[in-house]
């Protein structure tokens, strides 16, 4: 934990907005996922930056440089940044807020335990606390995902608890990153998104991203709802991709097709393309599923019930199919899975991460357990993640070991590890060779040539 103190006097001359002026300081407020992420990527690309977080033992294991979570090139990142003295870590706000010239908002905004609406106590508490230990002109930008609407009721929270005479302004950044590409996407954006900026905001947030600029990244400057939208719009339209090629699976079993197969000819159109056609077991993790429900609730609240209508019906197809696997494993065990032996690979709700988050792999796991299967996960990066979330799973720590007397083993996260096995070897191990395919990534021939029974979503039977 950084027991660094400043000295706030010499910080009132301080103009932020000046475009000669010093480099920005940069403080990150939430070191999640996202906040660590930006904070390490931030000072990779040259700036100081303080993380602030209220758990200090997340503040002490990044100061060590130990990241919480699985995301690839982050720890080595994060100690190469410790080390060029960039980048630190603390629990202390004022300091933080009176340190550094531009603040964003990286705290997270799960679903209300109550409803579909996004849960905002973290947004407008980090604003808040943000605004009332201002020392000096500051600029505050919002990088949480939130509803529509958010960033212009924080805007009066800044209003109220700033202090009188200084200069603050809040805009929106929106993230897009990807679990297990994370570095990548901060480092190299496919698109800058500035929402509610005057121009020396503007200005102010083009220095900060200056590296990623001059890359050719593209700026889009809209207005704060806009912003807002961006986000979340982007995660409804993929959502409502992946369950579209769900529910076209469904037809492809019906009629004897090939879903993989179709999804191939599909992405040949440039319209289209190959990404998110995946049919198989559904999305989840901590942005998707709740961010498409916060979309709804907000589309209702505002009238635009069409715009719910559909994202219902995409909720509605993509946790169906968590049932149709449940479905194709009572099957290949003559109805029942009482006193059976299940295999999963797969715990993490995609790979290369340990995030399960509403994973659809334990979802199916755990409801399996609840009908008597004796169920033994395999996750490379997830297991302890899982078991913390589901301590009354069996866990394994191998393949051979997860799949080793099993009646029907279940594929539910697309790791390479799973695809590219030896399915001859594998037989071998089970009390019954029996495979579903819950993510379409095996090669059905491969497998059923090894004395496998193999089913896959959207794929007839043999």
């Amino acid at each position: 934990m950084s027991t660094r103190t400043t000295d706030l006097s010499d910080l009132f001359p301080r103009s932020t907005f000046d475009p000669d002026g010093p480099a920005p300081r940069i403080a990150v407020l939430g070191t999640g996922y996202l906040g660590a992420t930006h904070a390490v990527a931030m000072a990779q690309l040259g700036m100081e930056v303080v993380g602030v977080d209220t758990d200090p033992n997340k503040v002490a294991m990044l100061t060590a440089g130990k990241v919480p979570f699985y995301e690839p090139g982050l720890p080595e990142l994060l100690t190469e940044q410790l080390a060029t003295g960039r980048l630190r870590f603390t629990t202390d706000v004022a300091e933080a807020v009176g340190w550094a010239d531009v603040h964003f908002v990286c705290v997270g905004t799960p679903q209300s335990k109550t409803s579909h609406a996004a849960d905002l106590r973290f947004v407008e508490a980090a604003t808040t606390s943000i605004a009332r230990h201002l020392t000096h002109d500051a600029l505050i930008v919002g990088k949480s995902t939130v509803p529509v609407g958010t960033g212009a009721r924080l805007r009066e929270l800044v209003a109220d608890a700033a202090p009188a005479g200084l200069r603050t302004e809040l805009v929106w950044n929106p993230e897009f990153l990807r679990e297990g590409k994370a570095v990548q996407d901060t480092l190299h954006p496919d698109r800058i998104v500035l929402g509610g900026t005057t121009p020396d905001s503007e200005a102010l947030l083009r220095r900060v991203y200056a590296g990623p600029i001059a890359e050719g990244s593209p700026v889009v400057v809209c207005d704060l709802p806009t912003a807002e939208l961006v986000k979340v719009s982007a995660n409804a339209f993929l959502a409502t991709k992946i369950s579209f090629i769900n529910a076209i699976s469904g037809v492809c079993e019906a009629a004897g097709a090939d879903v993989t197969v179709l999804a191939d000819a599909l992405g040949h159109d440039v319209r289209i393309g190959r990404q998110f056609l995946d049919a198989g077991l559904g999305f989840g993790g901590g942005c998707l599923p709740k961010d498409i429900r916060a979309l709804m609730h907000r589309s209702n609240e505002l009238g635009a019930h069409q715009a719910s209508a559909l994202l219902q019906q995409v909720d509605e197809i993509n946790m169906g199919q968590r049932s149709r696997v449940i479905d194709l494993a009572l099957e290949a065990c003559g109805g029942s899975v009482l006193n059976r032996r299940v295999g999963v690979l797969g715990a993490a709700f995609k790979p290369h991460t340990d995030d399960v988050r509403d994973s659809p792999a334990l979802n199916v796991a755990a409801a399996l357990h609840l009908r008597g299967a004796q169920v033994t996960v395999y996750d490379p990066q997830a297991g302890d993640t899982a078991r913390s979330s589901f301590p009354t799973l069996g866990y394994a720590t191998s393949v051979d070991e997860a799949v080793e007397g099993a009646d029907v083993v279940l594929v539910l996260t697309e790791w390479d590890e799973f695809v590219d096995a030896e399915p001859a070897r594998l037989a071998g191990l089970t009390h019954q060779a029996s495979v579903i395919d819950a993510r379409g990534k095996l090669d059905a021939a491969r497998w059923r040539g090894a004395g496998w029974s193999f089913r896959g979503l959207g794929r007839a039977a043999a």
